[in-house]
């Protein structure tokens, strides 16, 4: 499924830029030559920088690719609007996307798109560890050291718990405690798994409670790093923004009802009399 993602996320840059019946060679130059440059420096800084796995290269300028496009769009634009009306530039992008939601709602939809994808080529980074641990022992997992200061057990009224508290350092500093808790409820005697989670926008730390070990004495601790997965949210709320924005009615039909209107009033104001 991923080279198919890949081709979509690329349709998703290029389809704005090809003007229906007027594309020539001339004007797919300039509007691919910016946005392909940026994107191919990208891949080749990542590169560099050690990642030289195909897909996330390719999604990560890809990516680039498709929101330099529609930052583009939006700037040159709102760049007009501003040059004709004297608005600054900001309120000039508000008053191009009123104009026309349908267009520019949709190229919002594209940035969320965008942002999505960044979250799913963060999967190809992810990492795991599974270690049995006492109270003083210590599980690495990439730049993040976990000590496990206490182990501790108990009961309420609904369900035994036993739950791990650790402390949490990366490349030696502090980070504060997780507390991953591993419930077992009385009645149904089915047990669920309370994940302590770290988020943050560059990655997640979830370390889980996956048990106790065969003789008792050790907790099972299942850890993950997890990196960009919160964009994957941030992509959606844009995503459900730009469908939103699609929806409400643009400034120039509004402008054209409101005449088509008036103009029907005029006619039956100007109607002879009984008629």
């Amino acid at each position: 499924m991923v080279p198919i993602g890949l081709f979509l996320l690329f349709l998703t840059g290029v389809g704005p830029l090809f003007a229906w019946r007027r594309t020539s060679a001339d004007r797919l130059r300039r509007n691919f030559q910016w946005p392909g440059i940026a994107a191919l420096v990208l891949v080749a800084v990542l590169f560099a920088a050690g990642i030289h796995q195909p897909y996330p290269l390719i999604s990560f300028g890809f990516c680039l690719f498709v929101a330099i496009t529609v930052v583009v769009e939006f700037y040159k634009g709102a760049n007009s609007i501003a040059g004709r009306t004297g608005m600054n530039l900001l309120r000039a992008t508000f008053e191009l996307t009123h104009r026309n939601t349908r267009r520019y709602g949709g190229y919002l939809v594209h940035m969320g798109v965008v942002l999505i994808f960044i979250g799913f080529t963060g999967h190809a980074f992810n990492k795991s560890e599974v270690k049995e641990m006492s109270r003083g022992d210590t599980m690495h997992i990439g730049h993040y050291a976990l000590r496990m200061a206490s182990l501790e057990q108990g009961e309420n009224a609904n369900y035994l718990w036993s739950r791990g508290i650790f402390q949490v350092t990366k490349d030696g500093q502090a980070l504060g405690t997780l507390q991953p808790e591993k419930r077992l409820f009385k009645a149904s005697k089915e047990s669920t798994s309370e994940v302590a989670i770290r988020q943050r926008l560059n990655e997640d730390l979830y370390v889980n409670f996956g048990g106790m070990s065969d003789d008792g004495q050790r907790a099972v601790i299942q850890a993950f790093v997890n990196p960009l997965v919160t964009w994957v949210w941030l992509g959606g709320l844009v995503l459900i923004g730009g469908t939103l924005v699609c929806l409400c009615p643009s400034k120039i039909k509004m402008q054209y009802a409101r005449t088509q209107v008036v103009g029907i009033a005029k006619q039956h104001v100007d109607l002879p009399a009984g008629q």
